[in-house]
C-alpha cells in the first residue's frame, strides 16, 4: 500500500485510552480518539490502524454488539463512514482496521472516535493479544487528500502485555547429568497463554526418585519471584531422575527426565536456532529475545533467523554484536544467522548459520530494505549455495510461510538438516523429500518463534497450530565448533517441544564400513566399525543392522515407529492388547497442502448411541479458546480445533467397553465406528488434503509407561539408500524424531 512521509507532523494526532497496561489474552475496550490535523481529511480519504501481522490480537466484527470484539468508529460531525477489517498494509503490520470518510469529510479538529470492543450494547470487549509485549502499536496513517498515500503519524498510540495469573507449571532439569557433577532445576510458572509469570503464589513439596544433594524438601514461590531456579543440584549414584513437584498431595509439574551416568563422550543440549524478533515480522527486541532463550526457556543454544528481506545493513551488524555478546562457551551457545527468504518458486526458505560473525547476508531480495543494504541480491536457492561456497556455514531447510523445495535446490555440503517441526506445524514429509532424492540429512525442530519467545513458543490464538520444537543436539561440551560437528554429523534428533530422552545406536555381527563424511559429497576416509548412532552413514554389505534404542517420555508413551525411508518397518508400544478397556481415542490429524495457508480447521461433533460417555479430555488442543464442549450429557460432544500437520484429539472414557455405536461428523471426514467390535485395530477416515485423517483406536484406560525400550533388526538389500529413524508419539500428542542411520550401497 502507498506510503508517504509528506507533513506528518499536519496530519493530526491519536490517543488511547485506557493507556495500560493490559493483561495478555484478555478482553478490554480499547478507545482511540483520532484528531484532524491541518487539512482534515478529504472526502473518501481513509485513515488506517494497523497491528503487527503474526500478532493474535482479535480481529474486529461490526454487526454483532453483544459478542466479543464488537468495534464502533464516530465521526464527531456526522460524516458517514465505511469501516471494515483486512490486512491491507505493509508488512510487518498488515492487520489493519480501515475507515473511508465515505460521505462528507472532516475539517481541522474534528475527531473519530474509535471503540475496539465498544462495550455500550454488552460486548464483553476486544480480546487482545495473548503473548506478553511491551509497546505493542497501533500504527495510525492518514490518507488526508484522498490520493491513496498514506501518512504515519509522528506519535503513535502503543500499550504494554503483561502475563496473567499462574496457571501451569514447569520444572526443567538437563537431559543428560554426571555423577557428582554440578546441575540446576528450573521452576517456571506460567499463564493459560503460556507467558511466564511472576504473578504467582505457591508452595511445593520437591520428590525426587533418587537422592539429590541440594534439592529442598520444599519450595516457596511469592508474587514477584518469577522463574526460580536451584543451583548447586548433585546426584551421586547413575540413574534416571524423577522430580516432581506437588501441592497437598496433586502433582503440578514434572521435570523432563535426566539420566544420571559415571562418564559420557556427548553430552545432550536443548536448542531452537530458529525464531526472529521485532525487528523482523516478530515481537520484541533482538536483545529480549535472547535474554529469553537463556533465562526464561532455559535452552542451552538459540538462533536469530530475521527475514533476509527486512535486515538492513545497520541491524545485521546489530545482530552480530549481539550473537557475540550473548555467546558464552560452556555456558550458553548464541548463532549468528538470518533466513533466506526466497520464493516458494525460486527455492523457498533455508535458515543460514555462520560459525562466526563479521560474514555477509546474502538477501533473497531487498524488497523492504532498498537503499539499506550493501550487498546484491541472491534470488533463487541455487545461487545462493554458489554464494555460499567457501564459508564457513550450515543451511537448514525450513517450512514457513515459503516452504524449502528440495527438488528444485541442495547442496549437501552446506545443508545438513531438515526442518520437521516448528510453530508453523508438523512436516515430516520434506525429510521424505530428502530421502527420495537421495539426500542424507539430519532431522531438527526448532520454533521459528515469531513472539519473542524462543525455546518455549505457543501457537495462542493465531493460525500457528503447534507449539515450537527443540533439538536435542550430541556435543562434547557446549560451543559453536561443537554445535557445528553436531549438525554436520546428524548428531541430533526434534522434538515437537517436549524434552522427551531418545537414545538410538546399532550393532553389527561383523565390522563394516563407516565414513568421516557422506561418500556422495566427494573423497572420505573410510573405516571399520561394528556400532553405529543416529546420523551415521554405513555401508553394512550384506550384514543386519541390529537397532536398539530407548525412549523415556515426559509424559506416556502412545508408540515408538521404527521407519525404513518412508514406510513403518514396526511399532513398539508399552501395552498390548489385555491392556486396552473403555478409553477409546478419537484423533485428526494433517494439513491443507504444503504451503503458508496449511491450516485445517476441524469443526466436529459425535454421539454415542448405546453405551455413555463417563468422563472425557482434550488431547493436545493449544488454544485455550477452543474447547470441547458437552453437548448432551453424558451422549455427545463438539469441538473446533485447528492442525497444521500435527495432532489432536479426544479421549473418551465410556461405561461399558464394548457395545454400542459412535459417530463422527467433521467439516472434513465423517463415519460411525461399531465399539461393539473395535478391538486393538485403529479405524482411519482418510480426509484428503496433505496427511489429513481421522483415526479412532483404544488406549489403555490409566496413565501407561513413559518409558520404552525396542530391538530391531534390518536387512539390507543394497538397491538404494536405506534411512532407519524412530518417529515417538506421546499420549499428549508430542512427538519426537530421530536423525536416521543411513545405509547405503
Amino acid at each position: 500500500m502507498p506510503f508517504s512521509t509528506y507533513l506528518p507532523a499536519q496530519m493530526g494526532r491519536i490517543k488511547l485510552s485506557p493507556a495500560g497496561p493490559f493483561i495478555a489474552g484478555a478482553y478490554a475496550e480499547l478507545t482511540l480518539v483520532y484528531t484532524a490535523g491541518t487539512f482534515g481529511i478529504d472526502d473518501t480519504g481513509m485513515v488506517k490502524i494497523s497491528w503487527r501481522t503474526t500478532s493474535d490480537m482479535s480481529k474486529p466484527q461490526f454487526d454483532k454488539p453483544k459478542a466479543a470484539n464488537f468495534t464502533t468508529v464516530e465521526a464527531s460531525n456526522g460524516a458517514k463512514l465505511e469501516v471494515w477489517f483486512d490486512r491491507l498494509n505493509v508488512r510487518p503490520f498488515a492487520n489493519t482496521l480501515l475507515i473511508r470518510v465515505g460521505r462528507g469529510y472532516l475539517r481541522a479538529g474534528d475527531t473519530l472516535t474509535v471503540r475496539l470492543g465498544d462495550r455500550r450494547q454488552g460486548s464483553p470487549g476486544f480480546r487482545l493479544q495473548t503473548n506478553v509485549e511491551a509497546n505493542v502499536e497501533l500504527k495510525t496513517s492518514i490518507d488526508a487528500f484522498a490520493t491513496y498515500e498514506f501518512c504515519e503519524l509522528p506519535v503513535q498510540p502503543a500499550f504494554d502485555l503483561v502475563p496473567g495469573p499462574a496457571a501451569s507449571w514447569k520444572a526443567i532439569l538437563p537431559s543428560l547429568a554426571l555423577v557428582g557433577e554440578l546441575f540446576r532445576l528450573a521452576v517456571v510458572a506460567e499463564d493459560k497463554w503460556g507467558n511466564p509469570t511472576a504473578n504467582a503464589n505457591q508452595s511445593f513439596e520437591l520428590e525426587s526418585s533418587h537422592p539429590v544433594r541440594g534439592l529442598p524438601a520444599r519450595l516457596e514461590i511469592k508474587n514477584g519471584d518469577g522463574p526460580r531456579v536451584i543451583e548447586q543440584l548433585v546426584a551421586e549414584a547413575e540413574g534416571d531422575l524423577e522430580i516432581r513437584l506437588t501441592a497437598n498431595g496433586k502433582e503440578l509439574a514434572r521435570a523432563n527426565p535426566l539420566r544420571v551416568v559415571k562418564q559420557a563422550a556427548l553430552r545432550r543440549y536443548w536448542g531452537d536456532l530458529h525464531g526472529q524478533s521485532g525487528e523482523t515480522i516478530g515481537m520484541g527486541t533482538a536483545d529480549a529475545y535472547f535474554r529469553y532463550a537463556r533465562d526464561a526457556a532455559f535452552i542451552d543454544m538459540v538462533g536469530h533467523q530475521g527475514n533476509d528481506f527486512q535486515i538492513t545493513d545497520a541491524f545485521w551488524k546489530e545482530l552480530n554484536l549481539l550473537t557475540a555478546e550473548f555467546d558464552v562457551p560452556g555456558r550458553f551457545v548464541c548463532l549468528p544467522g538470518y533466513e533466506w527468504s526466497g520464493n516458494t518458486g525460486m527455492g523457498g526458505d533455508r535458515n543460514i548459520f555462520y560459525r562466526r560473525e563479521g560474514r555477509p547476508i546474502r538477501r533473497s531480495s531487498h524488497i523492504l530494505v532498498e537503499g539499506q543494504t550493501s550487498t546484491d541480491a541472491i534470488y533463487t536457492a541455487d545461487e545462493l549455495f554458489r554464494g555460499l561456497q567457501g564459508e564457513d556455514a550450515v543451511v537448514i531447510a525450513h517450512v514457513g510461510g515459503r516452504y524449502a523445495d528440495l527438488n528444485y535446490a541442495h547442496d549437501g555440503r552446506l545443508e545438513r538438516a531438515v526442518e520437521v517441526h516448528s510453530t508453523w506445524g508438523t512436516f515430516e514429509w520434506i525429510l521424505h523429500d530428502a530421502f527420495e532424492k537421495g539426500y542424507r540429512v539430519g532431522v531438527v525442530c526448532h520454533s521459528d518463534d515469531h513472539k519473542g519467545r524462543p525455546g518455549a513458543t505457543r501457537p495462542g490464538a493465531s493460525s500457528f497450530g503447534a507449539i515450537g520444537g527443540l533439538t536435542c543436539y550430541f556435543m562434547p561440551e557446549l560451543t559453536r565448533d561443537a554445535l557445528f560437528e553436531a549438525l554436520r554429523q546428524r548428531r541430533h534428533y526434534g522434538t515437537s517441544g517436549a524434552r522427551i530422552f531418545v537414545d538410538l545406536h546399532a550393532s553389527f555381527d561383523q565390522p563394516v564400513v563407516g565414513f568421516a563424511e557422506d561418500p556422495q559429497l566427494g573423497p572420505t576416509t573410510e573405516f571399520p566399525v561394528q556400532q553405529a548412532v543416529m546420523g551415521n552413514i554405513i555401508r553394512p554389505g550384506r550384514a543386519p543392522m541390529r537397532v536398539a534404542a530407548e525412549v523415556i517420555g515426559t509424559a506416556p508413551i502412545e508408540r515408538v515407529d521404527v521407519l525404513h525411508g518412508t514406510v513403518v518397518a514396526q511399532t513398539f508400544r508399552p501395552y498390548d492388547a489385555s491392556d486396552l478397556g473403555r478409553r477409546v481415542r478419537v484423533l485428526w490429524q494433517g494439513a491443507e497442502y504444503r504451503g503458508r495457508g496449511r491450516e485445517t480447521l476441524w469443526e466436529g461433533k459425535l454421539t454415542v448411541a448405546g453405551n455413555r460417555i463417563a468422563r472425557f479430555a482434550p488431547v493436545n488442543f493449544l488454544n485455550p479458546e477452543r474447547m470441547v464442549r458437552e453437548t448432551a450429557a453424558a451422549t455427545a460432544l463438539a469441538w473446533t480445533s485447528v492442525t497444521t500437520g500435527n495432532l489432536a484429539g479426544i479421549d473418551l472414557w465410556l461405561d461399558e467397553a464394548h457395545r454400542g455405536t459412535l459417530s463422527i461428523e467433521t467439516n472434513i471426514v465423517s463415519g460411525v465406528v461399531e465399539l461393539t467390535t473395535l478391538a486393538d485395530s485403529t479405524i482411519v477416515l482418510d480426509g484428503g488434503g496433505l496427511g489429513r485423517q481421522l483415526s479412532v483406536y483404544r488406549l489403555p484406560e490409566a496413565n501407561f509407561s513413559c518409558h520404552v525400550t525396542l530391538n530391531h533388526t534390518v536387512g539390507f538389500t543394497g538397491d538404494a539408500d536405506l534411512p532407519v529413524y524412530l518417529r515417538v508419539t506421546q499420549a499428549d500428542g508430542h512427538q519426537a524424531w530421530s536423525s536416521p542411520i543411513y545405509l547405503i550401497e
